[in-house]
């Protein structure tokens, strides 16, 4: 049943994008008789579809010059989502998403349809698809292939991994794949961004069951949270909304922001305050206070040598 549906969609395309096809030619695509090709082609008209077909030169089985499919399908509403699901997949430059909005397009028979949103979710300057990785882990999940790759976790070591990959993720402004690493022995989530030189061999492997959720970034056990008390200067404000809470934002008359928010400490948060330069001035806790002015004189060390 499932494969008669596909083979409907993919006749209704077909004629979509031609003015008329015959049926021999449709029957050799299909790798069926012309006669079931004549039954699709009456299932189609009982399902709405206004497919006829004319006899002699030239003839064969076409559409109603003016027929689109969202008139018998689709709402507006499911076009909207429907490019908008596409357009999400699109920045992983897989090359079927882009034939299927070029067939979604012939369908809906409105150019400017997918006008309305653009979605990047590359930082600038950077090109999470680099050497066509996304492919290569599609090929890998789809087919259940082992895939290698060199690693950097967070402490900065760099390994080689084998990985049974399960499910590619993207959260939190990153990429990450789920899988289940065979040098670990265990479920592992990897940063796309870490993983270097990608591989996929011809090695197969079955899929292992895998329950609840899948933890990303999350915190160590040994890490405290920490509630951080910053003052941002007015030039800094753009990106004091963009990463921060409003409901932990205190604007001043001055023009200055007081946040209080709170993070678990490590070397990410230090880092993420020195991110923000001079434009922000830890208030508390004091000892962070401390290691931010340190980080500081250290850097301002480095720039008095003379090269």
């Amino acid at each position: 049943m499932c494969m008669k549906i596909n083979r409907l969609l993919e006749i209704t395309v077909l004629l979509l994008n031609k003015r008329i096809i015959k049926a021999k030619e449709l029957a050799d695509r299909f790798q069926v008789s012309t006669r079931t090709i004549y039954r699709d082609v009456e299932n189609l008209s009982l399902a709405g579809i206004p497919v006829y077909m004319s006899k002699g030169k030239g003839g064969g089985i076409s559409l109603l010059e003016d027929f689109s499919v969202n008139k018998a399908m689709l709402t507006k509403e499911d076009k909207e989502s429907l490019i908008l699901a596409l357009k999400t997949l699109q920045v992983t430059k897989y090359p079927e998403t882009e034939a299927a909005i070029e067939k979604i397009g012939s369908l809906f028979k409105e150019e400017t349809l997918e006008d309305w949103v653009q979605v990047d979710f590359s930082q600038w300057g950077s090109d999470p698809n680099e050497g066509g990785r996304f492919a290569l882990i599609k090929e890998a999940i789809i087919r259940k292939r082992i895939m290698g790759f060199d690693y950097i976790n967070t402490f900065g070591d760099k390994s080689h991994r084998e990985i049974e990959a399960m499910k590619l993720i993207y959260k939190g402004q990153a990429w990450y794949l789920y899988g289940y690493c065979r040098r670990k022995q265990d479920f592992r989530i990897f940063r796309l961004s870490r993983m270097k030189h990608i591989t996929l061999t011809t090695e197969g492997f079955q899929r292992r069951p895998f329950s609840g959720t899948i933890p990303i970034d999350q915190p160590s056990p040994a890490k405290k949270d920490v509630t951080l008390k910053l003052r941002f200067k007015p030039y800094m404000v753009y990106r004091v909304y963009d990463d921060f809470p409003e409901t932990g934002i205190v604007r001043l008359e001055d023009g200055t922001c007081v946040v209080t928010v709170s993070y678990p400490e490590d070397e990410w948060v230090y880092g993420y305050i020195l991110s923000f330069g001079a434009a922000v001035e830890v208030l508390e806790p004091p000892h962070i206070r401390r290691i931010i002015e340190a980080r500081h004189s250290e850097a301002a060390e480095l720039y008095k040598t003379n090269i």
